[in-house]
């Protein structure tokens, strides 16, 4: 076989396993949409991402000397080791954080693969020479605005800045203005290439990554974290453009869509514009509430509060990101069980924006095996608490604060929350009574049906499995 041939059949079968693993990316995507199908999911994605880089990897073979092959096995190597290596380590409160950060590494290689494109122009047809110049400052941008932005996600989401919004002197005019200068430098780079447009425009993406997140307050952290999500997609896309790799296209665009539709659900369930989210302009306004204390607040002991479920006739548990922390989502799933061993009624609420990522407490939850079935969203539940005799507030503050429905000042107005309040007692498990992610104070902790049980939210829990199970209720 000739090496023309040789390199026909290779390009062939790249092809066709792009087409496969496009295929098993798209199944993927389906498969986690559901609890019941989410590992299935998990495991098409897998097999998608290992037929792609088998796949790749030929292609690079197939043209690369042997120096270039030992690259990139070493580049593979390493990424893999420190990718086993940070994963495992990780905790699911981290997951947050972690995600933004992997974020931030599509956005650089975005950045980089720019910036290869333009050093690399010259072997570019001359009638695509103006395609090429205008797809290298898009890739360029994308990837500079969602690598910053990541970085300034991570150091909120860890708490190594403070999660507060940055509010400049004409900030949406800034934003306003990087687009416009954005849009100039492109027009004159495809015109009068020069390296001093490809910098200029590589700091300005740089520089509204950072502006854009770091304007935006904590609490809504995880629109902005699956916003990222959509612009690493699309900063891929890009960079498929300019490697001239289908698959790399087709999954940024995957990546890229699904993310900005999580991202208006998100802003559905937050009360958000979703333009707003884009141009960074929310979040701005600092609370004006402050963590003040506006009444008195009402204790009870994990004794108590055992009595209590052991009486009740249906309880919903609503957790947060609290529970996370505390890693108390073992002990509430025995809790849940013993609960319903006694007959009682026990769901679960879920607002869409519990924790700080999309999923996080149906995540921790599956993984203490929780029955799918009494884990419901918050449009499922919510017309539900009237009915309900005892709801168990387990780390969760912001997501079930009345002010957002009946307070038109607040900060957080108009966001859709678990309407807790109207059940007949609602049992609330903090550390303490500061107020929540989004620095706004919770009038819910000082109504008459509201009690506060303070301490470790994973040790409250099982001293009130044991009480259920000890003698001591009836």
């Amino acid at each position: 076989m000739t090496t023309d041939s040789l390199s026909a059949v290779t390009l062939a079968i790249s092809g066709a396993a792009y087409i496969v693993a496009a295929l098993l990316f798209i199944l993927s995507l389906a498969g986690l949409s559901k609890h019941e199908t989410a590992r299935g999911g998990l495991t098409y994605g897998i097999a998608g991402m290992v037929i792609a880089m088998g796949a790749t990897f030929g292609l690079v073979i197939r043209g690369a000397d042997q120096l270039g092959i030992i690259l990139l096995l070493g580049a593979v190597a390493i990424g893999a080791a420190v990718g086993l290596w940070r994963a495992a380590k990780v905790e699911m409160t981290g997951m947050p954080q972690f995600i933004a950060l992997l974020h931030s590494f599509v956005g650089l290689a975005a950045v980089l693969i720019g910036w290869s494109g333009f050093l690399d122009s010259a072997h570019t047809s001359s009638d695509l020479v103006g395609i090429h110049r205008g797809e290298v400052f898009v890739g360029i941008f994308i990837g500079g605005v969602t690598f910053t932005g990541s970085i300034v996600a991570f150091l909120k989401l860890s708490a190594r800045i403070k999660s507060a919004p940055l509010v400049l002197p004409g900030r949406n005019a800034l934003n306003v203005g990087a687009l416009v200068v954005f849009i100039a430098l492109t027009a004159w780079f495809v015109i009068t290439p020069s390296t001093w447009w490809v910098v200029a425009v590589t700091a300005l993406a740089l520089l509204l990554g950072w502006h854009l997140v770091a304007s935006i307050g904590g609490g809504d952290m995880p629109v902005v974290v699956s916003m990222l999500n959509s612009y690493s997609g699309w900063a891929a896309a890009a960079s498929g453009f300019l490697l001239n790799n289908d698959l790399l296209i087709v999954t940024g665009a995957l990546v890229g869509s699904s993310g900005a539709y999580l991202s208006f659900i998100m802003c559905k369930a937050m009360n958000r514009s979703f333009i707003s989210v884009i141009a960074g302009g929310f979040g701005i306004a600092a609370p004006t509430q402050g963590s003040e204390e506006t009444g008195e607040h009402h204790e009870i002991t994990a004794e108590e509060t055992a009595r209590l479920l052991a009486d009740a006739k249906s309880v919903i548990i609503t957790p947060g990101f609290g529970m996370a922390v505390a890693q108390a989502q073992y002990p509430v799933a025995e809790l849940a069980r013993s609960l319903r061993e006694r007959g009682v009624d026990v769901r679960f609420g879920i607002h869409p924006v519990a924790g700080r990522l999309p999923g996080h407490m149906n995540v921790l939850l599956a993984e203490a095996k929780v029955p799918y079935d009494i884990v419901l969203e918050m449009d499922e539940v919510n017309d539900d608490f009237p009915e309900t005799s005892v709801v168990l507030v387990i780390g969760a503050n912001d997501t079930v604060n009345p002010s957002a429905a009946e307070d038109p000042s607040s900060p957080i107005a108009g966001m859709p929350v678990l309407k807790v309040w109207e059940a007949e007692e609602v049992i609330v498990f903090k550390r303490s009574m500061a107020s929540g992610y989004a620095g706004v104070q919770n009038p819910l902790f000082f109504r008459d049906n509201t009690r506060m049980l303070f301490g470790d939210a994973k040790e409250r829990v099982e001293e009130i499995v044991h009480a259920l199970s000890g003698a001591r209720v009836s």
